[in-house]
């Protein structure tokens, strides 16, 4: 061996073997040393018929051995035996993934390649991949393995790690043939199936921009996205999604064709087709067309556009690079020990943004995972069946997700027997006990919590489908800590997962090795956190630094300057502090802390949430006080959604049952509000009571607040996509219920 290489092979060197298998430099020049000595045993057993050196070789060198981990590895001695060795690679092993020349780590041009944020050695030095390649890699040991699957006509269909490449590609020829160009978007319109996946990487393999578009999104927003990143294609899921883009397409001039994936097309109409004409379409164009387009491509070129829920004005295009994206998918799954063809997850929150992208195709791809699909009434009420059907080993929800298990578990205790609720208060009280103790680092387990883990915990288990769940993550926005100890109650811990579409999704995560009860937990392995002029108490902007981090936004080099500094940092915009033992906890958010009259920082989450554990039947509460003498604040009762997630004016049961124990037999919002029912409102005052007696100081207490008639909603404008508050325009809708606090004052 000389100079990093096999003399006997000098196309196998130590970059080859990093390229092909995501090792360190270091690996993979012990695994180049050992691979040349190997092939000197090869090269001797060719020419040497002793039998005692026939056992000791062919083991290692049996043409029957179909072993992935054999053959990837022996891959180099195969290659030497053939005689044009181009032909008999893989396009992945012939592309050259050497990232392309660039001097800058930021970039808002849609075809400009930034400069990686590599390390010399160790976690942040692996080699840099493409989409494409990882998906290859992942085929060609495990291409047998179920990829996704889904739900016909009740019965479970299952696609191939090898279906699922080829059905990508037929999707990316007929993207070309449709005109895609390079570095344009196709923008993805629809619930999550496994054509909005085909759409997404085939996308990509044609030299496309990903799109993902929330269903939830107006006409206006959709054309925003559409127009935004010159959108060629869009693909839609059903008529309601295509008629959103009928009525802007003409204000669309980069669009050529839209695909309908579900569904029969009502009508004809022209450039629109249904997604099997669709995947006919590139039949007749060259492998070697697409197969040029993907050796092009290099991993610190964009991909994927991610944008943003757009809570504070129009959404950015977050531009993420194949090594964004095929970097923290490793890393991800390596720090939570994800195992290869072993994982099963379900697919059903919006894969327009940027979490669920990555847990559902992303990290799945990487490690052989079996992706099941939810119904599209998954957040109606059929998660649960399909949880129960699918028995994930990871799930990932929003808190909104968890709190509504949270709701229905707590709604059906209260119709129990009252020898079954005191069983389950007992349980519950050591399930608490024993969660903490994990925490801790005891792991010791309080007497009588086996028997309680036998009556409840593993029944609880089973009926929400965790039985096999090894990790229960929630992210996107803020939990409460009377939902995450909930859970603990119940021994299920909830994981929180913190990032930002900037960061391609995690940049810290808890997990079972290290967690604490309403922290972030620690970055990523390879990821950097600093915090930015902390405070007295350790309170800074929380920057993030690593491969995981944006290109920039395209068309806006503006407000990429103001999110990426001179270094290369990721500004969040979030306020958060470490513990003693590095655990980050977030304390707030730059722009939504409220400064009062008398010049006192305040970061409403903290408090907002502090009333929603003290009373349980608030379903959304917001801080307002800017620049006031005092705080007040606007609650909503928890109600009934109907089929479109729209608030209605039922009462859910949970709140129906807390008027009857304060005895009051209202079931509608109106009745309370209408008759500003006062057993209910002393209720609210008491909690708000104990809420301001934890406050810090006298500015940090709510001194007025008032019920508003509807709960917010999606639909409504009060959320976003993510169902993160959109202040701004809860202020605005609600402004003269906001003046009437200050009123006399």
């Amino acid at each position: 061996m000389d100079g990093g290489m096999c003399l006997r092979h000098p196309g196998f060197t130590v970059a080859s073997v990093q390229e092909t298998h995501g090792v360190s430099p270091e690996v993979a020049e012990v695994m180049v040393k050992v691979t040349c000595i190997l092939h000197n045993l090869v090269l001797w057993h060719s020419a040497d018929e002793d039998p005692r050196h026939t056992a000791f070789i062919e083991p290692w060198h049996s043409a029957e051995d179909e072993d992935p981990r054999h053959t990837a590895f022996f891959e180099p001695l195969v290659w030497m035996q053939g005689n044009n060795q181009e032909e008999q690679l893989p396009i992945y092993r012939q592309h050259n993934v050497s990232p392309k020349p660039a001097e800058l780590l930021w970039s808002t041009e849609r075809d400009k390649p930034v400069k990686l944020r590599m390390t010399e050695s160790g976690p942040g030095s692996e080699a840099p991949t493409t989409i494409h390649q990882m998906f290859e890699r992942t085929v060609d040991c495990h291409g047998d393995e179920p990829a996704l699957r889904w739900k016909e006509d009740g019965k479970w269909i299952t696609m191939t790690y090898k279906e699922y490449l080829l059905q990508c590609r037929s999707a990316a020829k007929s993207f070309i043939k449709l005109g895609l160009e390079r570095f344009h978007g196709v923008g993805i319109l629809g619930f999550n199936s496994p054509q909005w996946f085909i759409a997404d990487i085939g996308c990509i393999m044609a030299g496309g921009l990903a799109t993902g578009v929330y269903t939830t999104n107006t006409p206006e927003a959709c054309q925003f996205v559409a127009h935004n990143c010159e959108a060629n294609v869009l693909v839609v899921e059903n008529h309601k999604q295509l008629v959103k883009i009928l009525q802007v397409k003409d204000q669309l001039p980069h669009l050529k064709a839209i695909v309908q994936y579900k569904d029969d097309l009502e009508q004809k109409l022209p450039n629109v087709h249904s997604w099997t004409d669709f995947m006919k379409l590139g039949e007749n164009v060259p492998e070697e067309e697409l197969d040029a387009l993907i050796k092009d491509q290099s991993p610190n070129e964009c991909c994927t556009l991610i944008y943003t829920s757009g809570t504070t004005g129009n959404p950015k295009g977050v531009m993420l690079s194949h090594d964004n994206i095929t970097w923290i998918a490793n890393a991800v799954g390596t720090m939570t020990n994800l195992k290869m063809c072993e994982e099963q997850l379900v697919s059903y929150l919006p894969l327009s943004h940027v979490a669920a992208q990555m847990n559902d195709i992303w990290i799945s791809m990487r490690f052989a995972a079996t992706t099941s699909f939810a119904q599209p009434d998954a957040l109606k009420g059929s998660l649960v069946e399909t949880l129960r059907e699918v028995r994930p080993t990871s799930f990932l929800g929003v808190p909104r997700v968890w709190e509504k298990m949270q709701e229905r578990m707590k709604e059906l205790g209260s119709k129990s027997t009252v020898l079954r609720k005191h069983v389950a208060d007992w349980a519950k009280a050591l399930g608490l006990q024993a969660s903490y103790n994990e925490m801790n680092g005891t792991n010791v387990a309080p007497w009588g919590f086996s028997l309680a883990n036998k009556l409840v915990f593993t029944k609880v288990r089973f009926a929400l489908g965790l039985d096999r769940c090894k990790a229960c993550y929630t992210g996107a926005a803020p939990i409460t800590k009377d939902t995450l100890e909930y859970f603990m109650s119940l021994h299920i811990h909830l994981f929180e997962v913190y990032g930002m579409s900037e960061s391609t999704g995690p940049h810290t995560i808890s997990c079972q090795d290290g967690f604490r009860i309403t922290s972030c937990g620690k970055e990523l392995t390879g990821c950097k956190t600093k915090l930015d002029k902390p405070d007295a108490d350790g309170n800074g902007e929380i920057c993030f630094y690593g491969r995981h981090v944006l290109m920039g936004y395209l068309n806006m080099p503006e407000k990429t300057k103001e999110a990426l500094d001179e270094e290369g940092w990721l500004h969040s915009g979030d306020l958060g502090k470490h513990d003693k033992d590095g655990f980050l906890f977030i304390t707030g958010r730059i722009k939504e802390i409220i400064i009062t009259a008398g010049g006192e920082n305040i970061p409403p989450v903290l408090i907002e949430d502090s009333v929603k554990e003290e009373v349980p039947i608030i379903s959304n509460a917001m801080l307002v006080g800017d620049k006031k003498k005092f705080l007040s604040m606007l609650l909503t009762l928890k109600c009934v959604m109907n089929d479109a997630g729209e608030p209605t004016d039922e009462l859910t049961p949970l709140v129906v049952e807390f008027c009857r124990r304060h005895g009051v037999g209202a079931t509608k919002i109106s009745e309370i509000v209408g008759n500003k029912e006062p057993a209910i409102y002393k209720a609210i005052q008491e909690g708000m009571a104990r809420v301001n007696a934890k406050a810090p100081s006298n500015a940090q207490k709510v001194q007025k607040w008032s019920i508003l008639p509807e709960d917010f909603s999606v639909p409504g404008g009060e959320l976003g996509p993510t169902l993160k508050l959109k202040r701004p325009f809860v202020s605005e809708k609600y402004q003269g219920e906001i003046d009437s606090f200050y009123a006399e004052t």
